[in-house]
């Protein structure tokens, strides 16, 4: 790596942006260390008013020798080990369970250190934001889907990565600019923050809170808040995000009972992702709901949910989001294993189960967006009235 600090003037296309002087969060583009394509990247940089940079100049051009720029190659990291579900993953979810197990040693760091009483440093997250943002704009599906995998010990953690992940997907759907698709996915990554001053018998109890256990648990919002203004790095957004999440427009959440408007927009999309996640994850006292199931049952709670935040939720994750169980008008039975651009009805589905026969058949794909198609999707099924026995391993190892 061979780094130089260069004036705005001197940047031409070919150079390898490896830092933006200035907030991290500040800079226009998605990522923060990529190959400057063009014109319009450069029009960005100055009209943010970005004055210098650190180009590195073994992955791209230089300030004087015009040479073709190398193939950027990521810098060797540490091989970290993925939870034992996400190590047998095949296809297209290998890069997001990496992703997935890399945050989970990122997230379970910041927790502890802040359950130690050490300050939270919210900046030290962006860089992990900043993969997971990345990780989105490539396949959004995949790591949406694998953050739903999670034990009883990885809950907390994989919930921040998964809420993370979908307030940025929110985000991304709303049309908000990147700095603060940025922000809403620290705003997600940090919103249960408080829980590490929670009673851990309480966070694992296998059973539904007493009514002055959940009094208890429901001061993790203040806490969160707390603990993000003492680390004096987090922004106006991810404070509000980690104080308000739990609040809903008809005035019935908590801790200030504010409804509509009163709650910001950040907080209405932290409420979505929250309620998404945490009903279709497993959790010590009942199983998880299926996305499609889950998906239907938010819709259908009136008064919950800001309705324009939802409409663009269920648009950034679908109708019948993946891992969803599906019944044909075939009568077959399928898995919901990737979305189409084209419309929210149409997914790439995996059939494999003949419901008139009652017996399983040789999986196989079947994308509805196909004009040739002649099957369509009938309605969602309750994964527990079948109890399909690892039912996700149709859409996790591309078989």
């Amino acid at each position: 790596m061979v780094l130089k600090t260069v004036p705005i003037q001197q940047l031409r296309a070919g150079m390898f942006l490896h830092q933006v002087a200035g907030s991290w969060m500040d800079h226009p583009f998605w990522r923060s260390r990529f190959t400057l394509r063009g014109d319009g990247d450069l029009e960005k940089l100055r009209d943010n008013g970005i004055r210098e940079v650190v180009i590195d100049t073994e992955r791209g051009l230089d300030i004087d020798i015009a040479v073709e720029p190398r193939v950027a190659v990521d810098e060797p990291q540490a091989a970290v080990a993925p939870p034992p579900v996400l190590a047998q993953v095949g296809g297209e979810y290998v890069d997001a369970a990496r992703l997935c197990a890399k945050s989970l040693e990122v997230v379970s760091a910041v927790f502890r250190e802040a359950r130690l009483g050490r300050a939270v440093d919210a900046q030290a997250c962006l860089p992990l934001v900043e993969e997971i943002v990345e990780s989105v704009m490539t396949s959004q599906d995949t790591l949406v889907t694998m953050a739903r995998i999670k034990t009883a010990d990885t809950y907390t953690y994989m919930h921040a990565v998964a809420v993370s992940t979908l307030m940025i997907a929110l985000a991304r759907q709303i049309g908000l600019p990147a700095p603060l698709i940025r922000e809403a996915g620290l705003a997600g990554l940090l919103h249960d923050i408080g829980k590490v001053q929670m009673p851990t018998e309480l966070l694992g109890k296998n059973g539904r809170l007493n009514e002055k256990e959940l009094a208890l648990m429901r001061t993790h919002a203040l806490r969160g808040k707390q603990l993000l203004v003492e680390g004096g790095s987090a922004g106006a957004a991810v404070l509000d995000t980690a104080l308000h999440h739990h609040e809903r427009a008809d005035g019935s959440g908590y801790p200030d009972r504010l409804s509509g408007d009163k709650i910001s927009l950040f907080a209405r999309m932290g409420a979505v992702c929250d309620v998404y996640d945490a009903v279709t994850s497993r959790r010590p006292y009942r199983a998880p709901w299926d996305p499609g199931e889950a998906m239907r049952e938010m819709a259908q709670a009136k008064g919950q949910f800001s309705d324009a935040v939802f409409q663009s939720f269920v648009k950034a994750v679908g109708i019948y989001p993946t891992g969803s169980l599906v019944r044909m008008q075939s009568e077959k039975l399928a898995v919901v294993i990737g979305q189409s651009k084209e419309s929210l009805l149409t997914p790439r589905l995996k059939v494999f189960y003949d419901v008139g026969e009652r017996h399983l058949i040789q999986p196989f794909e079947l994308d509805l967006s196909d004009s040739n198609r002649t099957d369509r999707i009938a309605g969602v099924e309750p994964p527990g009235a079948w109890r399909f026995p690892d039912l996700e391993k149709l859409w996790l190892r591309g078989e």
